[in-house]
C-alpha cells in the first residue's frame, strides 16, 4: 500500500464514521453495493513503514514548480485523479438535473436526476476517503468550465454527458492496475461497474445500440477501452479550470 497513506486505529465503528457523515441523503453502498468492499476499505492501513518513501514526489494537493496541481502519488495520487473526475461529472450532472422541464422531459429527466445523486454520492465518498486515509492531500475543490451553450440544448447536454461518462470508465480501467491496496480495487470496480451503466443508457441515447460500440469495446478482446491518467487528464483539462499534474499517480 501507498506509504503516503496512514495508518488508522482497528475499531470498526470509529472508522466507518467518516464514511457516512458526508453523504447522509444517501447512502453510497445503495448505489455500489459495495458493503463488503467498503467494510475492506475502511479496515485498509499502511503495511509497513516510510522505508520506501520517495520525498521528490509531490504530495496530494500541493502546487508544482509549474503552477498545477498535484494530484499526488502512490494510491493518495489514484484516489485523488478520481476524485477529480467524479467532482467533474457530479458538477455537470448537478447543473443538468437543476434546468426546468423542457429542454430535458419524461424519462431523460428524470434519468438525469438519478444519476446527479450517483455522481454526487460518488464524490463525496472519495473526499471523505482520502480525507480519512490523508486528510493532508485531499484534493482541493476543482472550478469546472463548459462552453456557454453547454446548458441549452438536448444534444450538447447528451453529447457531453456520453463524452464524460466514457472518459470516466476507460479511466478507472486504466487506473485499476495502479492501486497497491486490495480494498480500494474493489470499490473502483464497484464504482466503474455504476459509470458503465450510464455510459450504456447515455450512449443508446445519443445513438441506439451504441452502448458496446468497437470504439468503446474491444470485438477481438471483449473488453471496455482503458485509457492512462496522462490520456484522461489532456482530455478532462478542457472542463477544468484548474491545472492538474497527474505525473505521479500511482508512483511510490
Amino acid at each position: 500500500m501507498s506509504d503516503n497513506i496512514q495508518s488508522r486505529g482497528s475499531d470498526d465503528a470509529s472508522f466507518a464514521q467518516p464514511l457516512y457523515t458526508p453523504i447522509k441523503r444517501r447512502s453510497f453502498f445503495m448505489y455500489a453495493g459495495a458493503t463488503a468492499g467498503a467494510s475492506a476499505l475502511v479496515l485498509a492501513g499502511c503495511s509497513k513503514d516510510s522505508d520506501n518513501a520517495t520525498p521528490s514526489l509531490p504530495a496530494g494537493n500541493s502546487v508544482t514548480s509549474s503552477g498545477a496541481i498535484s494530484l499526488g502519488s502512490g494510491d493518495v495520487g489514484v484516489l485523488n485523479y478520481a476524485y477529480a473526475l467524479e467532482q467533474l461529472e457530479a458538477d455537470f450532472y448537478s447543473k443538468v438535473a437543476a434546468l426546468p422541464q423542457g429542454i430535458l422531459t419524461g424519462t431523460d429527466y428524470a434519468y438525469f436526476q438519478e444519476v446527479a445523486k450517483h455522481e454526487a454520492i460518488h464524490r463525496d465518498f472519495f473526499k471523505a476517503a482520502i480525507t480519512r486515509d490523508a486528510s493532508s492531500q485531499v484534493l482541493r475543490g476543482l472550478t469546472p468550465k463548459y462552453d456557454a451553450d453547454q446548458f441549452l440544448t438536448k444534444d450538447k447536454i447528451l453529447k457531453t454527458a456520453m463524452a464524460f461518462e466514457d472518459l470516466g470508465v476507460a479511466a478507472y480501467n486504466g487506473a485499476g492496475k495502479l492501486l497497491k491496496t486490495p480494498a480500494y480495487l474493489v470499490i473502483a470496480g464497484q464504482i466503474v461497474s455504476v459509470e458503465a451503466r450510464h455510459a450504456a443508457y447515455i450512449r443508446d441515447l445519443v445513438a441506439y445500440g451504441s452502448f458496446a460500440a468497437d470504439d468503446q469495446v474491444d470485438p477481438a478482446l471483449g473488453l471496455d477501452k482503458a485509457m492512462t491518467p496522462a490520456q484522461v487528464l489532456t482530455v478532462a483539462q478542457g472542463f477544468i479550470t484548474e491545472k492538474l499534474d497527474g505525473s505521479s499517480i500511482g508512483v511510490n
